[in-house]
């Protein structure tokens, strides 16, 4: 698996992120879906990794620096054909190791509550992130679930 810094012109990365978002909104309550469209993930605060086999997307990743200390994980994908092979993973280790390398003390994220969303917390939980409140500018709400990760 190779991980690279995206562009966010690869056809299939785009495509990707249309998914993400089309599922947030699929599996979430109106108002609680946080996903970044693609103008969001080019915002300079925001840094997007694809995972790729040869000419094959597996999956996606991004850090969004909230300041000096705090980064959060955002637009966590495995492209369908690859799912519960390790991807998500992999990637979510390569972007802990960023946050590491960028001097984070901790990174942050918000993921659903409901079934759809149960792979990606117990992800998240087996990496070591640990339930919190809400972070940055989110607001507590029944359906968002806050996770955050001492570097």
């Amino acid at each position: 698996m190779r991980i690279v810094r995206d562009d966010l012109t690869h056809p299939d990365v785009v495509a990707l992120i249309e998914l993400h978002l089309r599922s947030a909104f699929e599996n979430s309550p109106p108002g609680s879906v946080f996903a970044l469209d693609l103008s969001g993930l080019r915002d300079p605060a925001v840094t997007l990794w694809s995972a790729w086999d040869g000419e094959a997307l597996l999956g996606m990743g991004g850090l969004k620096q909230l300041d000096a200390g705090h980064g959060e994980v955002k637009s966590m994908r495995t492209a369908p054909a690859h799912l519960r092979r390790g991807v998500a993973a992999t990637m979510l280790d390569h972007l802990i190791a960023e946050g590491r390398r960028r001097g984070y003390s901790r990174l942050s994220l918000e993921t659903g509550s409901n079934a759809p969303f149960a792979p990606a917390r117990a992800m998240y939980e087996r990496a070591g992130f640990t339930s919190c409140g809400p972070f940055a500018d989110y607001r507590d709400e029944a359906f968002s679930r806050y996770y955050t990760l001492t570097l």
